[in-house]
């Protein structure tokens, strides 16, 4: 058909057009896969914008975001006309006259390319269609991506397509904002709201033209032009906008030379109270939702989520506090026992004299100045010696100091951590999440990560196997050595467990008061009793998931469990029987507010109600019963208003490395596990690392707050009556020792009923499970 056209250069010209057309069609359709991806109008009219994902605490509260470009959207009315301004006067002139694409300018560029003076040609829609439909990026690019020159022409074509579909779609008014709202700004900081407030703690609507101009001159070059890193060509750049706003009468002379007189005035001191920084709870709800995203195909960084926690915002607060409070004295107790002596010992008390070594040979960059050096240790230790600025942790804010890798080593090592998770057995919603002391200098999660030795707090499970199969909390058994043969691995085996003081009194005790006191001996007699393969078996029936060695030391807590596995299976007692998978998320919803999914509560029944209302009453000896090794709860008075009970369970393990305690009130489970991170570095003596001193003194004091709050939700009072008719004989009196202060073997006996409230008494030390060194004072 082109031959019909006689003129030789209108043909050519046709032609050209023809194949200009097919070119921009064959980039539309992306032939033959050549082109690669281009939005259509759906697309545009639908734009995916990368938007955080917001965590709220149960009560709204902003706790966590999870972003790969940090932004947060604002409309057009709430952005200042000097930022518009300033944006058009330096990015786009003829931005109000042109379609999308400006050819007199793009001819402009082209001529001032050729000449040398670099320039570019995009307008402000063209840009916006490379932030918001990333048209350079990989998922944008076909085959011709490894033809260089070719590839560039199609990436132009593409922007100039997609710049013509956003105009038809879109105001003016609503391409600027969208512009303003996707333009990055350098240091992960995306949109003109999350800018205002980094650099000039202002919101988009109050900045003035010199402060519009700063903003809109980093576009240029974020890094080039940032005004905290480099404030002169900052002002330089900004007094270059503020020329454009003058040269095309969107300021004045005057308001020029006012405006380019004025420093930057910075104001760094915002701080987003949002939360958007990470945290234990934010990591703890990224790996709570990992599973769901994947099945929903949501991604929690771009979505733009709203997720509701299950997290009082308030018990988290009296949580953190209590912890700050008490660990911060326990490091101090810590330090004041070692000195300057190195806490990392072996079982026998000995330093460990290659500790510091093997610490450094577990860091990634051990391995890699291995190689560089070629395992030259004079070169290795040289870079671990070498003194450095840093910034430490310390329990009085941030220390800035001058460290060797050796000596940051050191200073960690002997820092002792906390794991700390409350949850309403009722509803399975987790109430507190502490993973730590700090999430900025210990990342590791204590909660759900860690997994320590449980110590007595895993005798529990030996106990309600016995109630649940046939015995009663008033069975009694003599505190006396026990000798127990079994196979481990199929080799022939022997345990013969000590209590606490190695000592053993012949005395007769319930199981209730066994329990209570914390008897190794009369534990491991059950544990003969009911087998130690069906104590494992209730273990994780109850809620533990961790793997468990089956030996007989298994209800001594030899296995090492998860804070949060042990308040799910203690939860079960609370519940009625009823084992719950605790909820961290209750809801998420979209952009919009409609909601995408709603968790509910999963329960499955593990026990007998009369079984489950036994261990509670079981639980209440460890401060009823004499000796109750949570008695040390008596120094906290305000716990014990208005009749009200706490149950629980203090555990150490052997040499006092990990503290534990686990408390029960009528509404709540609480689990607290205190201890350096690493084993080898521990306290020495049951006075100052035994979980009644260590893990304890956190739950009184975090109980203490949240009874003292009438807000809060959480009264006083007894535990449930019994659910179900109790059909085991539970009310055995213990006889309450008292012991003579002129001979320590002369013992008196009295009968008391530990069936009504509590009555205040002494507290008394918690016995060490394995390992003990000083005998504990008899209580009144």
């Amino acid at each position: 058909m082109f031959r019909e056209i006689k003129n030789r250069y209108l043909r050519y010209f046709t032609i050209f057009i023809y194949a200009i057309i097919v070119f921009f069609c064959a980039i539309e359709i992306n032939f033959l896969w050549l082109f690669g991806y281009s939005p259509d109008m759906q697309d545009i009219k639908q734009p995916t914008m990368s938007v955080s994902s917001e965590v709220y605490t149960a009560d709204g509260k902003l706790i966590g975001r999870f972003y790969k470009e940090n932004r947060s959207p604002v409309e057009y009315k709430a952005i200042s006309l000097n930022l518009i301004h300033a944006l058009v006067a330096t990015e786009d002139v003829r931005f109000y006259k042109h379609g999308g694409v400006d050819f007199q300018g793009f001819m402009g560029s082209l001529v001032s390319t050729a000449t040398g003076e670099r320039r570019g040609g995009s307008t402000i829609t063209q840009q916006l269609a490379k932030n918001l439909f990333s048209t350079r990026k990989r998922k944008s690019q076909g085959l011709i991506k490894h033809i260089p020159l070719l590839r560039t022409v199609v990436f132009k074509c593409k922007e100039w397509i997609t710049a013509y579909k956003i105009e038809h779609q879109y105001s003016k008014e609503q391409i600027l904002t969208m512009y303003l709202n996707t333009v990055p700004f350098g240091n992960n900081s995306f949109g003109i709201k999350t800018a205002t407030l980094k650099y000039f703690n202002k919101m988009p609507d109050a900045v003035n033209p010199a402060e519009a101009a700063t903003l809109i001159g980093m576009l240029k070059a974020t890094s080039t032009y940032n005004p905290k890193t480099n404030p002169t060509r900052s002002v330089e750049r900004r007094n270059v906008v503020l020329s454009q706003m003058l040269k095309y009468n969107y300021i004045d002379k005057p308001a020029y030379a006012a405006n380019v007189a004025l420093p930057l005035n910075l104001d760094l001191s915002y701080v987003d109270r949002t939360g958007q920084g990470d945290s234990y709870i934010r990591r703890a709800v990224e790996k709570w939702l990992d599973k769901w995203c994947k099945q929903n195909d949501y991604d929690l960084y771009e979505d733009g989520l709203k997720i509701y926690t299950t997290i009082d915002s308030k018990l988290q607060q009296y949580a953190e506090e209590a912890v700050a409070t008490k660990m911060k004295m326990l490091q101090k107790r810590f330090n004041n026992l070692w000195g300057n002596k190195n806490p990392w010992r072996d079982s026998k008390g000995v330093e460990i004299k290659d500790f510091l070594l093997k610490a450094e040979q577990r860091l990634p960059i051990y391995k890699m100045l291995s190689k560089k050096h070629k395992g030259d240790t004079t070169q290795i230790n040289s870079y671990f010696e070498k003194k450095k600025r840093m910034s430490v942790f310390t329990w009085n804010g941030d220390k800035d100091t001058t460290f060797s890798s050796v000596d940051s080593i050191k200073y960690y090592t002997r820092i002792l951590n906390t794991g700390m998770m409350t949850m309403e057995p009722s509803t399975g919603k987790i109430k507190v999440w502490v993973g730590g002391i700090d999430h900025k200098y210990f990342n590791y999660d204590h909660v759900n990560q860690a997994k320590r030795q449980a110590g007595s707090t895993f005798k529990p499970f030996a106990y309600v196997t016995a109630l649940d199969n046939g015995f009663t909390p008033c069975d009694k058994f003599t505190d006396k050595p026990v000798t127990i043969k079994f196979k481990d691995n199929g080799k022939d085996d022997v345990w013969q467990p000590n209590n606490a003081d190695f000592h053993f009194s012949y005395r007769e005790m319930s199981l209730r008061w066994a329990m209570g006191k914390s008897v190794n001996s009369i534990t491991a007699q059950v544990t003969e009793h009911v087998g130690w393969d069906k104590i494992v078996e209730y273990a994780h029936k109850i809620g533990i998931e961790s793997p468990l060695k089956s030996v007989p030391s298994v209800s001594l807590g030899s296995n090492d469990v998860s804070v949060y596995e042990m308040v799910r299976a203690y939860s079960t007692f609370l519940n009625k029987g009823e084992k719950v998978d605790p909820l961290l998320v209750t809801k998420i919803t979209d952009q919009k507010g409609d909601v995408i999914e709603e968790f509910t509560l999963k329960a499955e029944r593990v026990l007998s109600e009369e079984t489950a209302w036994l261990m509670l009453y079981m639980f209440r000896g460890g401060m009823e019963e004499p000796g109750g090794t949570s008695q040390a709860l008596w120094e906290y008075p305000s716990l014990w208003k208005k009749n009200n009970q706490i149950g629980g369970k203090t555990g150490t393990s052997s040499d006092y490395v990990d503290g534990w305690y686990m408390g029960i009130t009528k509404d709540l489970v609480t689990g607290i596990w205190v201890g350096a991170d690493d084993r080898s570095v521990h306290f020495t003596n049951s006075e100052t690392g035994e979980g009644s001193h260590t893990a304890l003194p956190i739950f009184g004091a975090f109980m203490e707050k949240v009874y003292a709050d009438p807000n809060s939700g959480y009264t006083y009072g007894p535990f449930p009556k019994p659910w179900v008719k109790i059909t085991k004989e539970y009310m055995c009196p213990s006889p309450q020792i008292r012991e003579d202060t002129t001979s320590t073997d002369s013992l008196m006996e009295m009968p008391i009923d530990t069936t009504a409230a509590p009555v205040s008494v002494p507290a008394t030390e918690e016995k060490k499970e394995e390992t003990p060194e000083n005998k504990p004072p008899a209580t009144k």
